[in-house]
């Protein structure tokens, strides 16, 4: 492998690639796979679909085993790209018990832990701040093109006017030529 990771893999539609760019993706990328949909009222508050997990989230879970249950993100693994939940544990053989590992896709949250005063200022912000600015009036399409055209136009124009000069110009000589002699 020559490259250990490039944005770019992202735009391929090869499995392989996907695959690759997933498993070779920096933690600050990864941060972004590790995202779930929101419930229908913090969709309707916050305006976004999908928020990355964090610790303190609360979230149901969609399918599996576990379908229906809910519980609060006790752990988000980036490197694995696996989130536990505090409730859900299972007893090994030995008798000791382990969190079950969900990856986030299978999951909704349903409450969203905002004691981070960065994190709610991020979600408060709007998605598109272009949608606050002052629409600026909004140039002809084709005024690059009909610039180009006129150009055009009045090259072709001084092309004529220098080839008839150029023809009057012998004549006019010539003219000129008769009258000396």
């Amino acid at each position: 492998m020559r490259q250990a990771w490039s944005r770019s893999w992202k735009a391929s539609t090869q499995p392989r690639k996907q695959r690759k760019y997933h498993h070779n993706a920096p933690l600050h990328v990864r941060r972004r796979f590790l995202s779930a949909h929101l419930s229908d009222a913090l969709r309707a508050s916050t305006g976004r679909r999908a928020v990355p997990l964090r610790k303190g989230d609360e979230v149901k879970i969609l399918r599996g085993d576990s379908r229906g249950l809910t519980g609060v993100v006790d752990r988000v693994d980036m490197k694995k790209a696996r989130v536990y939940l505090d409730s859900l544990k299972r007893k090994k053989k030995d008798g000791s018990e382990v969190q079950i590992p969900l990856q986030p896709s299978n999951l909704l949250i349903t409450r969203l832990h905002l004691e981070d005063k960065e994190r709610r200022a991020r979600l408060e912000k709007p998605l598109n701040p272009q949608e606050d600015k002052p629409a600026k009036p909004a140039k002809p399409a084709a005024s690059k093109a009909a610039a180009a055209k006129a150009a055009n136009q009045q090259a072709e124009a001084a092309n004529q006017q220098a080839e008839a000069a150029e023809q009057q110009a012998p004549a006019a000589k010539a003219a000129a030529g008769k009258g000396d002699i």
